[in-house]
């Protein structure tokens, strides 16, 4: 639950075209808890309920990609609506618990490497980019934001997830 607990907290999400005024291309963005604006207390306390309630209720918590993929904005597609069902079906279903499975070397946590109606390459971004060196680049950037933006949870008093981020 640790590494939910990290990606909850820092709440990656993106501004789109559409949904916020002045934007034209998509911009990586992070809310604390999805809900930055409307947390009273500390997004950490947060956390640490969320936490509590996972373990107590035995509930496993998956990260779906609904993002770009294929290269960035411009280049890469917006990931299909059939292939994030597909990805919610085999968690839904629990087929996900068999799929044969790899860790990513940036972040740690654990990808399907097969899941049933899901193009293999889309579950391995690399794969998708042409521009390998441009791919490489994107998840340095990506990572570099993950860590700068993880600093403000860690305070005195608080539980620190940090060590569950990117390396």
């Amino acid at each position: 639950p640790e590494q939910a607990m990290y990606h909850f907290l820092s709440g990656y999400t993106a501004k789109v075209a559409g949904t916020e005024r002045g934007i034209v291309a998509p911009e990586a963005t992070f809310s604390a808890c999805f809900g930055a604006a409307f947390l009273v207390l500390h997004p950490t306390k947060y956390a640490d309920l969320l936490k509590e309630k996972l373990k107590e209720h035995g509930t496993q918590v998956y990260l779906v990609n609904t993002g770009w993929s294929g290269g960035a904005y411009g280049t890469g597609k917006r990931m299909s609506i059939r292939s994030t069902r597909a990805c919610i079906n085999s968690v839904l279903d629990g087929s996900i618990a068999n799929a044969p499975m790899r860790v990513d070397e940036r972040f740690g946590f654990q990808v399907p490497m097969a899941l049933p109606g899901v193009p293999s390459e889309v579950l391995n971004p690399e794969e998708v980019w042409e521009d390998k060196a441009a791919f490489r680049k994107t998840v340095e950037n990506l990572t570099a934001m993950f860590k700068e933006n993880f600093v403000k949870f860690v305070q005195p008093g608080m539980t620190d997830y940090t060590t569950f981020g990117p390396k």
